[in-house]
């Protein structure tokens, strides 16, 4: 059975409402001073920067983004019997949302919709934080034992998840058929995964609007918007 890999980036949630953040309108470009929200020793060491990250978290539109087409196409060739794994940038969760079963996800950035401790590592969901947050908690402490919460996201500083790395590559040089997606594949370790694969023989499909540092590697490219050239693309996937 052929296996298909999809590096998934945050040009596949845009149709979704969530703004990417390198692109020429990213969130990095527009606002710099926006980084500093999501760097971990700022966040630990300066409370008004906890403050804003709360409620840059509170007004984000990542918790109520539905999956577009894109999302629910891969979980469609997923159903369809087709053996799909996702290696996700993104932290919206809009993969599962969209059907695909969570083991099939593997989330390189960590997700926006848990919290964890940073000194207990106790984790509870976003929702709840955020609830707290509305009602004037502006940095809600751990429940558990008072330490600083962050969102169970992978900040500027921290490293990967180690486990979730090495199965991340174990795929890269697994699969057949790599589609990086709506990624600029200028984050490492995350875009090496795009040379693993073709050096290990597998069809490397770009799909982004933007040149990557991978189009020379690619056996083919396509630069239509998302929303209709990936739900036509995995069509040529499914089993029959």
């Amino acid at each position: 059975m052929t296996l298909v890999a999809i590096l998934s980036g945050a040009g596949i949630s845009t149709d979704s409402g969530i703004p990417d953040y390198r692109g020429p309108n990213g969130l990095w470009r527009r606002d710099p001073g926006a980084e500093k929200l999501v760097t971990y020793d700022a966040y630990m060491t300066d409370p008004e920067i906890r403050r804003r990250s709360w409620r840059m978290r509170s007004e984000s539109p990542t918790l109520r983004a539905e999956p577009n087409a894109a999302h629910r196409a891969v979980a469609e060739l997923a159903r369809a019997g087709t053996a799909v794994r996702v290696i996700t940038q993104n932290v919206d969760g809009l993969h599962q949302l969209a059907g695909l079963p969570a083991r099939k996800v593997l989330e390189l950035h960590g997700t926006a919709r848990s919290v964890t401790c940073t000194a207990c590592h106790a984790r509870s969901s976003m929702e709840e934080a955020l609830a707290r947050v509305a009602a004037g908690e502006a940095d809600p402490p751990c429940p558990e034992c008072g330490g600083v919460l962050k969102s169970a996201t992978v900040m500027f500083g921290e490293r990967l998840d180690p486990e979730v790395l090495a199965q991340s590559m174990a795929i890269a040089k697994a699969c057949e058929v790599f589609l990086a997606v709506g990624t600029t594949l200028r984050v490492q370790p995350a875009a090496s995964l795009a040379g693993i694969a073709a050096d290990h023989g597998a069809r490397l499909i770009v799909v982004n609007a933007e040149p990557t540092p991978y189009d020379d590697r690619a056996d083919e490219i396509v630069r239509e918007p998302i929303g209709t050239a990936l739900p036509a693309l995995l069509k040529r996937f499914h089993p029959g």
